[in-house]
């Protein structure tokens, strides 16, 4: 179940930063999504119109590091703009197939 939860949130955060498929992204979310991020709302819709609406949606991305710990999913991820680089850490909760719960933490570089 780890591999799957792994790959679930891998694909969700592919399709969000490096693809810009914001409809697939979507599709890997609960309807009932909850994000603890402050500035971003819950629920699935307004949730990916607002990454997609994001001053990062331009944003160029590099997965750097993965780990999972049951339903959990930590990804490290390089965030690149013109102007600006930021490291980011998402947690991902994994519920049925579906993410569930998001919190992350952001750091210029």
């Amino acid at each position: 179940m780890t591999e799957t939860n792994r790959m679930i949130v891998l694909e969700c955060l592919e399709n969000l930063f490096v693809h810009k498929d914001f409809d697939a992204a979507k599709a890997a979310l609960r309807p009932d999504f909850v994000t603890h991020s402050p500035g971003l709302p819950s629920g699935r819709d307004a949730f990916t119109d607002a990454v997609k609406n994001s001053p990062l949606a331009d944003a160029t991305a590099e997965i750097r590091h993965v780990a999972t710990d049951g339903d959990l999913v930590m990804v490290h991820l390089h965030l690149r703009r013109p102007e600006s680089e930021f490291a980011v850490v998402d947690i991902l909760r994994v519920e049925d197939g579906l993410l569930a719960e998001h919190w992350d933490v952001k750091q210029p570089l």
